[in-house]
């Protein structure tokens, strides 16, 4: 069974830092392309960014790109996103997600506010 746990969410001040945490289970967490998607109030959903299997390719949104940076450790299939400089139009619910064998998985997000 597909598993994503995102942690690492709360209230930070403008220009302050946060690193979000995806714990994932259930499948061959080292063969999969892993994406981050956030959801700001009253918007649609939007991709933040992807990291390939193996950790060699990234690619960021233009909204938060020199801003983030998305990493994992297949040992501990765990994708992590650092986010730094942050706006209040950061804040979201931001969810993990992965497609394995056509179908998209998602976890349950973890809410992210920036304010001062």
């Amino acid at each position: 069974q597909v598993q994503l746990v995102e942690s690492g969410g709360g209230l930070v001040q403008p220009g302050g830092s946060l690193r979000l945490s995806c714990a994932a289970s259930g499948f061959t967490f080292s063969r999969y392309t892993m994406r981050w998607y956030r959801q700001a109030p009253g918007k649609e959903r939007e991709l933040v960014g992807t990291i390939t299997s193996a950790g060699g390719s990234t690619n960021y949104a233009d909204s938060v790109k020199g801003r983030v940076t998305i990493t994992r450790d297949n040992a501990k299939t765990t994708v992590y996103l650092q986010m730094n400089s942050l706006k209040p139009e950061d804040t979201a619910v931001y969810y993990c997600n992965v497609n394995w064998f056509g179908v998209s998985y998602w976890g349950k997000g973890t809410l992210v506010t920036v304010s001062s």
